[in-house]
């Protein structure tokens, strides 16, 4: 168990259980809304056409950020002192750029490499996790990224 112990006082295996979990929560949302919900391939949202995928990726992208803030808030950056609106503004406006990054990878992995939607997400997610973590340490939860000692806990 001192394996577990050890992680659960780092910050990046915390980060990575609260952004794990809000993937999850993410494909399990993508899989089901674009298999079985957003069946058409192009809708009208707010007068604008839209595909499957984007409309599909706005509904489970933004589950999977409400449970990844939370997780990450509570259980990963809880010594930060912003208020909660402050933190959940700026993770949600690195959620909001992070989206339109997720959604030009996405796409290019279903247009031009032909790939299945629910394992291009997964793809896409995947390929901006890291610059993630240390874009919500400094940014959301104002936190400095160079470590103030020698512990495992940056």
């Amino acid at each position: 168990m001192p394996f577990f112990k050890r992680a659960s006082q780092n910050k990046f295996a915390r980060f990575l259980l609260s952004a794990g979990s809000g993937f999850l929560v993410d494909v399990l949302a993508f899989r089901i809304l674009e298999r079985y919900i957003f069946t058409q391939d192009v809708y009208i949202l707010l007068g604008h056409r839209t595909s499957n995928i984007a409309l599909t990726l706005i509904v489970s992208f933004t589950l999977g950020v409400m449970v990844n803030f939370l997780f990450t808030r509570y259980l990963v950056f809880n010594e930060s002192r912003l208020p909660f609106m402050q933190q959940f503004m700026r993770f949600g406006l690195v959620a909001f750029v992070g989206y339109f990054a997720n959604l030009e990878v996405l796409k290019f992995f279903v247009k031009h490499l032909q790939m299945d939607p629910t394992v291009a997400r997964i793809t896409a997610a995947l390929s901006l996790f890291f610059a993630s973590f240390f874009i919500h340490k400094a940014f959301s939860f104002n936190l400095s990224l160079r470590k103030k000692h020698a512990s495992t806990n940056n």
